[in-house]
């Protein structure tokens, strides 16, 4: 089923992805918390993540880059200010310059990632953007941020069911 919903409230300066699943809550979870399996699906399809520091643990970091088709390189960081498994997590998410440290030309956001277990089983995902300002919502979602969130969520399906047959 993957993404069921993307809002935008520019009053709230939110953007809610919500996503569903059919596999428990614990399996859900390790989408986040494996960086392997987290390298399979961040970044929308052409543009695969590589995970070098991964600490999903309150006052962790987390460091990876997205290489494109043509070889270039997009970095960002995440510092993870709450990590309660199998069910939610807080953390800041920013863009990094080459040598991964944080890049302050570009806004910083808040994500939140709350998992439930739906009922009739499976798990439902909602992602919480949080942007500094509308400045920055506006400057994000230009640069495609929705639709990514949504090519990344939308190759979990294919993940699992590829993990399920080995």
């Amino acid at each position: 089923m993957t993404v069921t919903d993307v809002r935008k409230d520019p009053q709230t300066l939110t953007m809610t992805v919500a996503a569903e699943f059919d596999v428990p809550i614990e399996r859900a979870w390790q989408l986040w918390a494996d960086p392997r399996l987290l390298e399979r699906w961040w970044g929308p399809p052409g543009y695969p993540a590589t995970f070098i520091e991964h600490d999903l643990r309150a006052g962790g970091r987390t460091s990876y880059y997205m290489t494109g088709p043509e070889g270039d390189r997009s970095h960002g960081w995440w510092r993870v200010n709450v990590a309660e498994p199998p069910r939610h997590i807080e953390l800041e998410d920013g863009f990094a310059k080459d040598d991964g440290e944080p890049n302050p030309d570009m806004p910083t956001m808040r994500m939140q990632v709350d998992l439930s277990e739906r009922s009739g089983g499976g798990t439902q995902m909602a992602i919480v953007t949080t942007f500094p300002s509308e400045e920055a919502m506006q400057q994000l979602l230009a640069m495609g941020m929705d639709e990514g969130m949504r090519a990344a969520l939308g190759q979990i399906d294919d993940l699992l069911r590829a993990d399920a047959s080995t």
